[in-house]
């Protein structure tokens, strides 16, 4: 059922028309948008369950494989770096087991479900920016124009970054790590979970940019401030890195560097949301003066 709008008048920031609704309209609207994005997410994980033979051998098992694309770039960026060997490897072979009973259904349940969340975040980004942006001011609706796609890509740029970089190095780290009388043989379950904690996490801290963003709108963050803490976020970032990824140089340099360059590119966006602002007050200091004058005897 159509809402009624009504045309309201406030300081020339809001849009000229807005919708007025109840808390319960406000509920209705929020339970459509939740429903468009999950039907797109069930969609697309009863496709990954239909192919989940594909899906497991190829996306999912894909990094145990010996011929697994990240295998082949490391080894090739290894020789071009001068290093030789050194960043080529081979992984394990390990079986996996399903223990409980009717678990290859479970995980592929789980699977499927998480592929689906991750292909579908798009959208589902989207439903949730058509819900918020409604209650912004004209003013920072302008400012987060094409947010959905920033985040949009900053996510599966992320999950990428987790699933090509990360995992391989984690897999090959985990596996070959023994303890003597002891037999490493990975559940299904834990593998599964292994992976989602490899790419999901990572396509959230490439969201960085964009949370420095309205921190900074907010003015809880000062690009003067993230120079200053440089070292400290160094030491973090250093942190980070060493408990996403198995203990090893080389593969704590790989993670470390992508979220460096992801700090410093925040302190970018934060200078240029001081300078937007910097140049909005003196606009707004010029109109307010131009007013005073017209007043003035």
């Amino acid at each position: 059922m159509p809402l009624d709008q009504i045309d309201i008048e406030m300081d020339g920031r809001r849009g000229v028309q807005e919708k007025e609704m109840t808390f319960l309209e406000h509920l209705e609207e929020l339970r459509m948008h939740i429903i468009r994005a999950l039907t797109v997410v069930v969609l697309l994980m009863i496709v990954a369950f239909i192919f989940h033979d594909w899906v497991f051998d190829n996306v999912i098992f894909g990094p145990t494989h010996p011929d697994f694309l990240s295998y082949r770039a490391f080894c090739r960026l290894s020789h071009v770096l001068g290093l030789g060997d050194a960043m080529c490897m081979t992984p394990p072979q390990f079986d996996k087991i399903a223990v409980g009973f009717g678990e290859p259904f479970i995980i592929s349940i789980k699977a499927s479900f998480v592929l689906g969340l991750i292909a579908a975040f798009p959208y589902v980004f989207y439903e949730i920016w058509s819900f918020v942006r409604p209650g912004l001011y004209e003013v920072e609706a302008r400012a987060t124009r094409g947010v959905v796609w920033i985040c949009s890509a900053l996510f599966l740029l992320g999950a990428a970054f987790g699933y090509f970089v990360i995992a391989p190095f984690a897999i090959n780290f985990l596996m070959g790590y023994t303890i003597p009388g002891v037999e490493n043989t990975p559940t299904l379950s834990s593998f599964i979970n292994y992976m989602i904690m490899f790419t999901a996490p990572a396509g959230l801290i490439f969201e960085l940019p964009v949370v420095v963003y309205f921190l900074a709108k907010v003015g809880l963050v000062t690009a003067e401030g993230m120079r200053q803490y440089r070292r400290h976020a160094i030491v973090g970032i250093l942190v980070l890195a060493a408990i996403l990824t198995p203990p090893d140089v080389v593969t704590q340099f790989l993670i470390g560097v992508p979220l460096y360059v992801l700090y410093e590119l925040s302190i970018f966006v934060v200078m240029r949301v001081e300078r937007k602002e910097a140049l909005r007050e003196q606009e707004e200091m010029r109109a307010l003066e131009q007013v005073e004058q017209k007043v003035k005897p």
